[in-house]
């Protein structure tokens, strides 16, 4: 994994998520070397700075993108908008869980996320799924022209990310070209659901599944026959849980294996493994809404696949790095050995020799986008 900041796993993350989500080097070196010093003193001294300097760059784009837009030039402005929005999605989730003013950058993003739709992505918009009295917020992308029904694939993010960072990955326009809609979520515990409307984490995914589902099949512009399910980094245990008990699912994807996520809590408290953000423990306690760790722990061993995956009876992929320093790779050998009542499953190790190795494939994002989206276009086809 390309490392900006020698030594320091966490950064380095963020680091090589942007640049594979459409960052440029030349930006992301401008944000970053004015905190390259505070990198080596551990993951979670210097993250304030690291907003700063970061904001520092999209405030730039910023402005040039409004001078873009005055002058008619949409896409220059769509463009730099989009970037923006990238860089400072990426700060903020290295924050603390309560950092001051974390919110309101938030929903900068927010903002910025919908004028990069209003300028250079029409077939994105922003839509709500009904959900227990509230709301998962997510956006759309339409790859139907509105004049037929397409399959739609539910992408649900992580401990950390957001739908902003599913969006910037690139997948939904991957699976656009292949004719398959997508439908991007903040699930409880992510996003605009955490942040904004304080909805946390649960062991039973299939409940968000099913509020997914009765979105999409109440639309016109959905094959509800054909609605996959996609889950990377935690999303590898949400999306597998679900489709074990939410049988309207016609496929699923565990884009980084989660298996026994408990036991992974259980290894870092022992400091055994990478962390993927900075104040982890704060964060955890935020995305399932726990107020001491004691607590947290008896709760997440309940989060494992051990006798669900077997209750998978639709086709089933686990696409899992070959050095994930976060996720071993034995988890994605279990669940693929366990889901013995799926018609069709697949395990896809990503080496080092090809990229795609780190955790859900960051290093070489792209690579593994696209393998993901050619199997769920192939599975598809194979099922009409």
């Amino acid at each position: 994994m390309f490392e900006y900041f020698p030594g320091n796993y966490v950064w380095n993350l963020s680091v090589v998520a942007t640049l594979n989500s459409g960052g440029l080097i030349n930006e992301v070196d401008r944000a970053c070397r004015p905190i390259r010093d505070l990198a080596a003193r551990g993951s979670d001294v210097g993250t304030a700075e690291f907003m700063a300097s970061w904001t520092a760059v999209a405030d730039d784009l910023t402005v040039r993108a409004v001078a873009d837009e005055k002058g008619g030039h949409r896409r220059a402005a769509g463009q730099k908008y989009q970037r923006a929005a990238n860089y400072l999605a990426q700060a903020e989730r290295m924050q603390s869980a309560h950092a001051p003013g974390r919110n309101t950058v938030y929903q900068r993003c927010l903002e910025l996320q919908q004028k990069v739709f209003d300028l250079i992505d029409p077939a994105t918009t922003r839509v709500a799924v009904p959900f227990e009295g509230s709301t998962l917020p997510a956006y759309y992308t339409d790859a139907s022209a509105g004049d037929h029904r397409t399959p739609c694939i539910v992408m649900w993010n992580g401990l950390d990310s957001t739908k902003e960072h599913m969006y910037a990955s690139n997948f939904a326009q991957e699976l656009a070209t292949r004719g398959i809609s997508t439908l991007m979520v903040d699930c409880p515990g992510s996003g605009e659901a955490l942040r904004l409307q304080g909805l946390t984490a649960r062991v039973e995914t299939e409940d968000w599944a099913a509020a997914c589902v009765d979105y999409l099949a109440a639309r016109d512009d959905v094959d509800n026959t054909q609605i996959g399910l996609v889950g990377w980094s935690l999303g590898g245990y949400y999306a597998p849980r679900a489709a074990a008990f939410e049988k309207r699912l016609a496929l699923c994807v565990a884009w980084g294996a989660n298996h026994n996520w408990g036991a992974v809590q259980r290894r870092r408290i022992e400091r055994e493994g990478e962390n993927p953000v900075p104040h982890y423990w704060d964060h955890v306690l935020w995305v399932w809404g726990e107020s001491d760790i004691d607590t947290f722990i008896s709760k997440a061993d309940a989060v494992h696949l051990d006798g669900v995956v077997e209750q998978i009876t639709v086709p089933f992929l686990i696409a899992h790095g070959e050095n994930d320093r976060q996720i071993p790779a034995a988890y994605a050998h279990r669940s693929y050995e366990q889901a013995v009542n799926s018609p069709k499953r697949e395990l896809r190790i990503f080496t080092a020799a090809e990229g795609g190795a780190e955790h859900i494939g960051l290093d070489h994002l792209s690579h593994v986008s696209v393998f993901i989206a050619d199997w769920i276009a192939d599975t598809f086809r194979e099922m009409s």
